[in-house]
């Protein structure tokens, strides 16, 4: 079935709108890149769906990285980078025994809500007072975080739920957030290659997608730096409200 992809203009249609999805989001757009494995699976199994997107996501990942070297907050990675291994390697241990569609569904809905809290109380002029670095809560969203994207790569939600009420400056958190995923989808690896994810003719389709990753994923950080700061924390919340296509995309499937 893979093989016949590479020469198939469907699987382009779909797959290449999916990688600039997840451009986008190492660029700094971060919410949006829920979109991405649900709109591959489409044309895949979700589980090759997941396991061609990694390679991609290490690839961009390295730009991210490069791209916000200077820009990020160590308090932040240094309570998130441990709870999220954990998280992979819970992923990785209960991967065959949980359901990807409550985890979709779950993630999902815990987003939207989150989301519609901090907008509604910005659209009745409550002032969103920036909070510290907590390590309870980063604990918490870092474990969360490792354990669905390993399952659904769908980290994002429960990072954001830790990261967005501290309000960082926007290069910051972009910047954290690409390094912290940067290290999290290097530990997914050794799991995902042990689940048996990796076969020659996904790291083919991998290839034959890596250009159009790179330049989607330079195409979102200048779109980025060109968003005002205010506007950009509006918009990064806004974009977790696409969890509820996560909650339709669970719930279907159970």
């Amino acid at each position: 079935m893979l093989p016949a992809l590479l020469s198939d203009p469907a699987f382009y249609a779909v797959a290449v709108p999916a990688v600039i999805i997840v451009g986008l989001a190492k660029g700094g757009f971060s919410g949006v890149g829920i979109l991405s494995t649900p709109l591959l699976a489409l044309v895949l199994p979700p589980v090759q769906a997941a396991a061609l997107l990694l390679p991609l996501l290490i690839v961009q990942d390295a730009v991210s990285v490069w791209v916000y070297r200077r820009s990020w907050d160590k308090r932040n990675l240094a309570i998130l980078l441990p709870a999220g291994a954990v998280g992979v390697l819970l992923g990785y241990l209960f991967a065959s025994r949980v359901s990807e569609a409550a985890v979709l569904a779950a993630v999902g809905g815990i987003s939207v809500l989150f989301a519609a809290n901090q907008l509604i109380r910005q659209a009745l002029g409550h002032r969103l007072v920036a909070r510290r670095a907590s390590w309870p809560l980063g604990l918490l969203c870092g474990t969360g975080s490792g354990f669905t994207s390993t399952v659904v790569h769908a980290g994002g939600p429960p990072l954001h739920i830790y990261l967005l009420p501290q309000r960082l400056e926007r290069d910051i958190f972009v910047g954290t957030n690409a390094l912290y995923f940067a290290a999290l989808n290097w530990m997914k690896v050794v799991p995902y290659a042990a689940l048996g994810q990796f076969g020659r003719d996904t790291m083919i389709l991998a290839a034959a997608l890596l250009p159009v990753a790179i330049a989607s994923t330079f195409a979102g950080v200048w779109l980025v730096r060109r968003v005002p700061h205010e506007r950009f924390l509006t918009l990064t919340n806004g974009l977790l409200l696409l969890g509820a296509k996560l909650v339709w995309d669970g719930l279907a499937a159970l």
